[in-house]
């Protein structure tokens, strides 16, 4: 792979020295000794990475920066700096840059910088290569894009569609985390109904008092603090649809006044004498083993019956990982849209981290994972290292899996491939540079 390096700097000394050390590594060099003799070469030479000091007459690092993405937003910039500009680091990141370096620059790091940067460039190419081969568009996505080409996401589909097409009730199950609200909200949208509100009740948020009173409603006076009469959920939603989250955390005496509703369609408002009628579906939903709990007599068979015309059981992440690919690069777009952040790429390396976790949080803490990843590779490419994962749960033995190890793993892993950079390696962890050192000093880390 080519390698053609711009150096723009108005010290001749650094021009001589940095150009030198790329030059015999193999790069193709030129230099400039200021912002406006660098501009015509970004035509002339098409440089792949520019190194650019910040502080130059004429014109300076940062707008030269600005320059370089609108003309030619697939050239890597790695800004040069002084210590009394590293104010403007933060600044630079956001406007583009892939890195920075702090004078005097040693050689050793400069190297490692800038092999990285070649590595990212290359990351880039294989997957926009590979998109190509795949006939696979950039995905564009929204909140409520379902993606998964796992056999059992497919027939899940189908039987997403088979609902939207009645008026039944639905029980979704599954772990947390798996997106069994983006299910709801899919048979929602593709029903005929599709117009009328979509209104969900995290059941677990609420003690049962309160939880009847969101649902059902309440007239002035019903208890302490009515001081009004009051619409509940199923009478905003219209003939829309109720999504009931975590139903298997509600009170008998709640499941007896919803069976009702489900049952025959009528409610009755908190502390009102006559019963009100409802068009909106139910879908329900939860992590809980229903059936366990129907035999303990915490959950009614009756109801339970009601709410499971039909049932969708969506599988866990660890259980459908050929899926993570297509769900990494959906979510790496949809994050770099929502956080205003330029897109990366993910490296290989990155994808088998992704592949080889558990994930217990599933696809929640996927996606979560991705946007922290999308922030802290700041528009390049994504490696392991900017990966942070929540820690195993129970092993198979009913051991917990020991937490410090984790940490102390993550922290090693970090300043490893920072080359022990403190200001780095606290940025990707999340934390501090003070707590950062106690880590540290926890774990006997030098």
């Amino acid at each position: 792979m080519s390698r053609r390096i711009l150096i723009v700097d108005d010290d001749a000394s650094i021009l001589a020295s940095l150009g030198e050390a790329l030059a015999e590594q193999g790069a193709e060099v030129q230099v400039a000794n200021d912002g406006v003799r660098a501009l015509p070469l970004l035509e002339r030479f098409d440089p792949h990475l520019v190194l650019c000091d910040v502080r130059m007459p004429e014109i300076g690092g940062m707008a030269l920066l600005e320059m370089i993405r609108k003309r030619r937003p697939s050239v890597d910039v790695i800004l040069m700096t002084a210590y009394d500009d590293l104010r403007t680091v933060a600044s630079a990141m956001r406007a583009g840059a892939v890195d920075f370096l702090v004078k005097p620059i040693g050689l050793k790091q400069l190297l490692a910088v800038t092999a990285r940067v070649f590595e990212d460039r290359r990351d880039r190419d294989r997957a926009a290569r590979q998109r190509l081969h795949d006939g696979e568009p950039a995905p564009v996505g929204n909140d409520q894009t379902i993606v998964g080409h796992d056999p059992r996401m497919i027939d899940i589909y189908k039987l997403v569609g088979q609902a939207a097409a009645t008026t039944a009730t639905v029980l979704i199950r599954g772990e947390s985390g798996t997106g069994k609200e983006l299910i709801a909200r899919a048979i929602h949208t593709h029903s005929a109904w599709a117009s009328e509100p979509f209104v969900p009740v995290n059941c677990a948020a609420l003690p049962s008092t309160l939880l009847e009173s969101e649902l059902f409603g309440h007239v002035r006076g019903a208890f302490t603090g009515a001081h009004e009469t009051r619409r509940g959920r199923f009478a905003l939603a219209g003939k829309g649809t109720i999504f009931l989250d975590e139903i298997g955390d509600t009170s008998l005496e709640f499941q007896t006044k919803l069976l009702r509703v489900v049952q025959d369609r009528e409610f009755q408002p908190v502390g009102a004498e006559k019963t009100e009628r409802t068009d909106a579906r139910v879908i329900a939903a939860t992590h809980q083993d229903l059936e366990s709990m129907i035999d303990e007599r915490r959950f009614r068979e009756d109801l339970y019956y009601r709410l499971r015309v039909v049932e969708i059981e969506i599988p866990p992440l660890r259980d459908r990982s050929s899926d993570i690919p297509l769900l990494a690069r959906h979510m790496i777009t949809r994050a770099g849209q929502s956080l205003g952040a330029s897109v990366p790429v993910l490296s290989p390396e990155a994808l088998d981290s992704l592949i080889g976790h558990s994930w217990p949080g599933n696809v929640r803490e996927l996606e979560n994972c991705i946007k922290r990843a999308v922030v802290i590779a700041s528009g390049s490419v994504i490696r392991p290292e900017h990966l942070s994962f929540m820690a195993p749960r129970k092993k198979e033995d009913g051991k917990l899996s020991s937490l410090d190890e984790v940490e102390y793993e993550q922290v090693l892993r970090v300043l490893s491939a920072t080359d022990n950079h403190k200001g780095k390696t606290a940025e990707i962890l999340g934390v501090s540079r003070p707590r950062l050192r106690r880590l540290m000093d926890k774990y006997g880390i030098e």
